[in-house]
């Protein structure tokens, strides 16, 4: 497995000729490394390289996105896991924020939705957490704060926070959906665009 941090134009058509399987972009997650590695044993041996795996491929791949839900009310996390795996989501639900960072460290995941008042650790420390991992690998994953205390200047608190976004609870699944998809539109482009100038390069015999 050879890997580079620096990736240049032209490097996806170098490593086809070259016969290279796979192609990701720093950072790796654990998860996205698993997906690639998968991609590749699926295929026969004697088949020659058709396309390079990358993540972008993957995501394509992928018929739903992934979700991480945190939130600690079980009505809550029922009510919300029912719209979003009606919508075509994958959802993982933890019940505090430290489980949140835990679990985003883990695997990977299209978009976080954050209750702000959580046991253990709420979702302002956890959010603080996980941007402070972000600084280290250039990543960044739209955290949408979810909150029962509609009041002003609480969208600005959560801003201020490192969220990207705020929906106020009770739920509404118009402003959920909304909200969600605009922050995996904004973030999702920004990714391809970042894939385009840096690589990790992932051969294979």
């Amino acid at each position: 497995m050879m890997l580079t941090s620096a990736g240049h134009l032209g490097d996806a058509a170098r490593c086809r000729a070259l016969g290279i399987a796979a192609y990701l972009v720093k950072p790796i997650r654990q998860g996205e490394l698993l997906e690639a590695i998968c991609a590749i044993l699926r295929k026969a041996p004697e088949a020659p390289v058709a396309s390079l795996v990358t993540k972008h491929k993957l995501r394509e791949e992928h018929h739903r996105q992934r979700i991480l839900l945190a939130e600690d009310n079980e009505v809550n996390q029922k009510l919300a896991l029912r719209l979003l795996e009606k919508r075509g989501f994958e959802v993982t639900v933890v019940g505090d924020g430290r489980a949140a960072v835990a679990e985003h460290g883990k695997n990977s995941f299209d978009a976080i939705l954050m209750d702000v008042q959580m046991p253990v650790m709420d979702g302002f420390e956890a959010t603080a957490e996980i941007r402070r991992e972000e600084k280290s690998t250039g990543a960044h994953i739209p955290i949408i704060a979810m909150t029962a205390h509609a009041l002003i200047g609480d969208e600005k608190r959560c801003i201020d926070a490192g969220m990207d976004a705020y929906v106020s609870k009770p739920i509404r699944t118009t402003e959920l959906f909304t909200t969600l998809q605009s922050c995996l539109d904004t973030w999702g482009k920004k990714e391809d665009k970042q894939d385009s100038a840096h690589s990790v390069v992932v051969p294979v015999k």
